[in-house]
C-alpha cells in the first residue's frame, strides 16, 4: 500500500486517499517527528490500529526515510479488503 506521511501533525490519524506522482496513496498524518523511525512506528501503529491487524503484521517495505512510503499488512486478503471499504479509506480532493 503507497502511504504518504505527514510527520509533527496536529490532528493524527488517517486523511484518506489521495493524489501522488505515482498514483493513489493513503495519507497518515503522525503526532510524532520524523527521526529515528519514530514517524515510522506511528504510521503503523494507526494503520494497524485501522486494518484491525496486529501492530506487527504492517512494516515499511520501501521509503523508510522518505514522505512517500510502501507499506505491507500480513493478514487475510479477503478480511484485509473487506476493511478497505472503511470510509475512512475515501478519496480526498
Amino acid at each position: 500500500m503507497g502511504v504518504k506521511v505527514q510527520p509533527k501533525s496536529r490532528r493524527p490519524g488517517l486523511r484518506g486517499v489521495v493524489s501522488g506522482p505515482d498514483g493513489m496513496l493513503l495519507r497518515v498524518d503522525v503526532s510524532v517527528a520524523a527521526e529515528d523511525g519514530k514517524a515510522n512506528a506511528a504510521v503503523c501503529l494507526v494503520l494497524a490500529k485501522a486494518m484491525q491487524v496486529p501492530v506487527a503484521a504492517v512494516s515499511v517495505v520501501l521509503g523508510a526515510s522518505s514522505r512517500q512510503k510502501l507499506l505491507a499488512i500480513m493478514g487475510d486478503p479477503a478480511l484485509l479488503a473487506s476493511r478497505f471499504a472503511d470510509p475512512v479509506f475515501r478519496v480526498i480532493a
